[in-house]
């Protein structure tokens, strides 16, 4: 059995620090993030600082997890890697991912995703990770078909970016170790 989970030789993945503030309150506000996400508004620093004091760290009682991406020889937040809507009774999480705009195109999400995917089905026992990728991002889908991901679904004018609609991918990765339970 794997004894270590959420590092690897370049990066490790950790729980958020207050001192996360600043880098978050960056990306939360970047709105070149945004049409990836469903954030319609800028976050201030006092909602980033209760959502850090408020969060368990525990995907089982916060229903989602979200992880520091740091590179290991600096001790330097990367980005950002979550699952979000937890389900215990069907074992199954959507992965989201946010590397800093200065820390791209190095490799940084493959190495966070896939240890991200060891933890969730080596540790937590996850059935399956999925996630909702605009059809157009292809770096994005390049990065989660290369981890494992499949795509599975199409979901139509699933999101509004100015005043269009893009088709958005659904991808997931069934655990390899349990595919036939």
């Amino acid at each position: 059995m794997q004894t270590t989970f959420l590092t690897n030789d370049r990066i490790y993945l950790r729980a958020v620090e207050p001192e996360d503030i600043d880098i978050m309150y960056e990306m939360e506000n970047d709105p070149s993030m945004w049409d990836i996400s469903n954030f319609t508004v800028p976050y201030s620093r006092y909602v980033l600082r209760q959502y850090i004091e408020n969060s368990q760290c525990d995907v089982f009682s916060d229903k989602q997890l979200r992880l520091m991406i740091v590179y290991k020889n600096e001790h330097k937040v990367l980005g950002t890697i979550d699952i979000t809507d937890f389900s215990p009774l069907h074992a199954r999480g959507e992965v989201g991912i946010a590397i800093h705009k200065n820390y791209r195109q190095e490799g940084y999400a493959s190495d966070a995703l896939r240890l991200l995917c060891d933890y969730a089905f080596g540790f937590l026992s996850f059935t399956q990770l999925y996630a909702h990728i605009a059809v157009d991002n292809e770096s994005c889908i390049r990065l989660f078909t290369s981890c494992g991901f499949t795509q599975c679904g199409l979901l139509e004018k699933w999101l509004q970016i100015g005043n269009k609609y893009k088709d958005v991918a659904l991808f997931q990765y069934i655990n390899p170790n349990n595919k036939n339970k």
